[in-house]
């Protein structure tokens, strides 16, 4: 199971939409590891004058790595997490997270970020297993 849903908010959501900021409290709750690494690289996006930031240290379990997957792998979580923090996440190798402005997504480096050479090129042995 990807969140820990409260009762009421899955009551509300059988009978109708839920708000995103309710959504993403759900998120934030119930993936606090995936919540911290995404927040700190949208924190160093935001303190940068870079186009983009990103996260190179993996998860120190694999329960978070879970975490960090579960939220990327979902179009809603991390659709959820881009519109509360107004970036464009980007994911590779299990365990890095860019956070790009919105503005950025038409770049070099965006492209070169999300594209086969630069999976590629971020590949090592000790991430194989990932």
């Amino acid at each position: 199971m990807s969140l820990d849903v409260p009762t009421e908010l899955l009551e509300r959501a059988e009978h109708g939409d839920v708000t995103d900021a309710e959504f993403v409290a759900c998120v934030r709750d119930s993936l606090p590891y995936a919540w911290q690494v995404i927040s700190g690289v949208v924190a160093d996006l935001h303190g940068a004058t870079a186009d983009f930031a990103d996260n190179v240290t993996p998860p120190p379990s694999e329960t978070d790595r879970g975490q960090l997957l579960r939220a990327l792998a979902s179009d809603a979580i991390r659709g959820g997490l881009e519109r509360h923090f107004g970036v464009k996440l980007a994911f590779q190798n299990c365990h890095r997270v860019a956070a790009f402005h919105p503005s950025a997504v038409d770049s070099d480096r965006y492209r070169a970020f999300i594209s086969p050479r630069g999976q590629l090129l971020n590949q090592s042995p000790e991430l194989r297993d990932c």
